[in-house]
């Protein structure tokens, strides 16, 4: 039986953050991780690594006026908190909003962070000033993508283990809170075999014996369901309509929900768990490294967004507007996948991929590489490699061709070309002079006004059918789970609240097991396009928190 000061379950993110600030303090910490070595870092590895500032630099250097009072006035309007439950969410949400405001920049700055220049526009919004969406672009891309946001912690981490302040004990799976006279007090669990892996990849569940572990306070930094289509089912919210038959998953399949359900055991507070974050852009991976592995897009404004019978998705459901809101819409109509069509010269300038695998110039630092996507007339090479090899992409040089491809693809013959024709050509003659009256066209003239957009994001207007924009493209998009938004409810200091409302002694959660603060500081909706900031703020929080509390 090993003793300690506080024992971490769980080396993402989150898990990483709260470590580190403990050691930094001087504190004894044991990191508690079921999986294997090499996928230190849990699903932040695999993310674009995208962050969210309000007036930074990069912000004010491409003209973007912000300012905390806008960012809040977003944030509120987005989560919409509207639940007794959101009263301790509704507090991490400012506080959150102030850290990006304030000193969340400066803090991994001074950790050698970086931030590509051009920030992004996730999350537009659409539904007037008061509702969901970002007034301005506020997605800052790191330069590195995850792996680069994940290698200060990494780097602190190892430097701690050095100085023999922290242990990793991978392989260890938890079973269970020890609870004594009220309060949290260890962990016990299974050891599991070794196994070579790699990263990402199932790892095998066999039993070599079990362990205990005892300290004076313990942080849970392991949640999550998105692996877990039962459980995604079962807490899926009828607000959304029926859930999905076919859904693909965005994270591994080792995020499963089990240390949620093990800490609600032990007398904490589960909340707000039908809120959940899925994509509706998700695209089978033709190179899977888990099963049922989904990439998502991240498109610019320009496709045409069809549903599943080829008709257009009303306002201001446009790709890149509102993940949640088109996610409602689309369980509404009968099926679980829709289309997007463009052709080359949109795919070229708007189509990104989620996942630092599949960004390689920006995840290995390269401008080269990165200069190689403002010119020619190929896509990035990962896209181009889905455009390809993906099943859920047809390309075809009339529309002919490409509706009976679609057609093909899903099994029917539901989309009629010549209502699809109607409605590109009536889309592209409103490109034909500067005004519109199609809201997506004047949504993407707008998109067009903000420099960032303009230089690499959006696609200068330009007539679809014509063939030298060719070709034509058409893109299946399934469902792919993500996040949950909601989570075992905390206070200011991330400590877990029980049934009665008070805190239970010893114990702390962060990221996506704290619904990244509170049990679920973005409430029905994520503004920030991004968890990475949740993960980071609940970790240093509860890191300094525990420390404090362990003295």
């Amino acid at each position: 039986m090993q003793s300690t000061d506080v024992i971490v379950v769980g080396g993402g993110l989150a898990g990483l953050a709260a470590a580190t600030e403990l050691t930094d303090a001087g504190r004894r910490v044991l990191v508690v991780e079921q999986e294997p070595e090499q996928s230190l870092g849990g699903q932040a590895h695999w993310s674009f690594g995208g962050l969210f500032f309000v007036d930074s630099p990069e912000q004010r250097r491409m003209g973007v006026r912000d300012s905390h009072a806008l960012a809040l006035s977003d944030w509120m309007g987005t989560a919409a908190f509207d639940r007794p439950e959101d009263h301790h969410p509704r507090q991490w949400a400012e506080a959150y909003v102030d850290f990006a405001s304030g000193e969340k920049r400066a803090w991994l700055h001074d950790m050698g962070m970086r931030w590509f220049p051009v920030v992004g526009w996730a999350e537009r919004g659409g539904y007037g000033a008061i509702g969901h969406g970002n007034s301005v672009p506020r997605f800052h891309v790191t330069w590195g993508t995850g792996p680069g946001v994940l290698e200060p912690f990494l780097r602190r981490a190892r430097a701690a283990q050095e100085k023999g302040l922290l242990q990793f004990a991978f392989r260890h799976r938890v079973d269970g809170l020890i609870v004594e006279n009220g309060n949290v007090v260890g962990v016990h669990g299974a050891r599991l075999a070794n196994d070579p892996a790699e990263r990402g990849k199932p790892s095998s569940r066999d039993v070599i014996g079990d362990f205990e572990s005892r300290a004076q306070a313990v942080i849970v930094a392991s949640g999550g369901i998105g692996g877990n289509h039962e459980l995604v089912r079962k807490n899926w919210p009828e607000r959304l309509g029926a859930p999905p038959a076919h859904m693909l998953c965005g994270v591994p399949a080792h995020v499963d929900g089990r240390m949620l359900g093990i800490t609600e055991s032990a007398g904490a507070r589960l909340i707000n768990r039908d809120r959940m974050w899925h994509y509706v852009e998700g695209i089978e991976n033709w190179n899977p490294i888990w099963p049922m592995h989904a990439i998502r897009i991240l498109p610019g404004p320009s496709s045409l967004w069809l549903d599943a019978r080829g008709q257009r998705l009303p306002g201001p459901l446009w790709p890149g507007f509102d993940t949640m809101g088109t996610l409602e819409y689309l369980r509404r109509t009968g099926f679980d996948y829709s289309w997007f069509v463009l052709d080359q010269q949109i795919i070229r300038r708007e189509f990104a991929l989620s996942g630092s695998e599949q960004n390689p110039d920006l995840t290995g630092k390269s401008w080269r590489q990165v200069a190689k996507r403002a010119v020619g007339k190929q896509a990035p090479a990962p896209v181009e490699a889905f455009k390809q090899y993906g099943r859920d992409f047809i390309v075809r040089d009339n529309l002919d061709d490409l509706v009976q491809g679609m057609n093909a693809l899903a099994g029917n013959q539901v989309i009629d070309v010549t209502r699809l024709r109607e409605d590109i050509e009536a889309r592209d003659r409103q490109f034909d002079n500067p005004y519109a009256k199609d809201s997506q066209i004047m949504a993407i003239h707008n998109a067009r006004r903000y420099r960032g957009d303009r230089l690499v994001r959006v696609a200068k207007p330009h007539r679809m059918l014509d063939p030298a924009n060719g070709p034509l493209i058409a893109v299946r998009l399934n469902i792919l789970t993500r996040k949950t938004l909601g989570g075992l409810e905390t206070d200011l200091q991330a400590r877990v609240l029980g049934h009665d409302g008070h805190p239970m002694p010893g114990l702390y959660a962060v990221g996506e097991a704290a619904g990244f603060g509170g049990g679920g500081l973005h409430g029905y909706r994520a503004l920030e396009g991004s968890f990475l900031g949740g993960c980071l703020f609940s970790g240093r929080t509860a890191g300094r928190a525990a420390a404090a509390a362990v003295a």
